[in-house]
């Protein structure tokens, strides 16, 4: 997916959640869904907790498109996560992130 298809994906509105953007669009005829994920180092600070995120949603995607999701998606975290934990991310705060995502796909 290049930034021209990302950015126009931005401009849609998105479905939401407290923590999560989910912004879908369907792909051109013949080719095939892609994936984009924005998690801003600004709402998480530390780089294993952003990547966690990232495989996280890469992983219910997947899931998503064997049960016929045939859309652009691009995720977009919200809101930061970690405040109450010096910027760690918690198993706790990780479920909650998880089910907000489910919940959307």
């Amino acid at each position: 997916m290049n930034s021209a298809r990302i950015s126009e994906l931005l401009k849609t509105r998105p479905k939401t959640s407290l923590y999560w953007g989910l912004y879908l669009a369907h792909p051109d005829q013949g080719e095939r869904p892609d994936l984009g994920i924005a998690v801003a180092k600004k709402l998480a600070k530390r780089a294993v907790d952003r990547n966690q995120l990232k495989r996280m949603i890469r992983e219910l995607i997947r899931g998503a498109q064997t049960n016929n999701l045939n859309s652009d998606v691009v995720v977009k975290l919200k809101k930061p996560i970690g405040r109450e934990t010096r910027g760690r991310l918690r198993s706790k705060e990780k479920e909650v992130l998880r089910s907000q995502i489910a919940g959307l796909v």
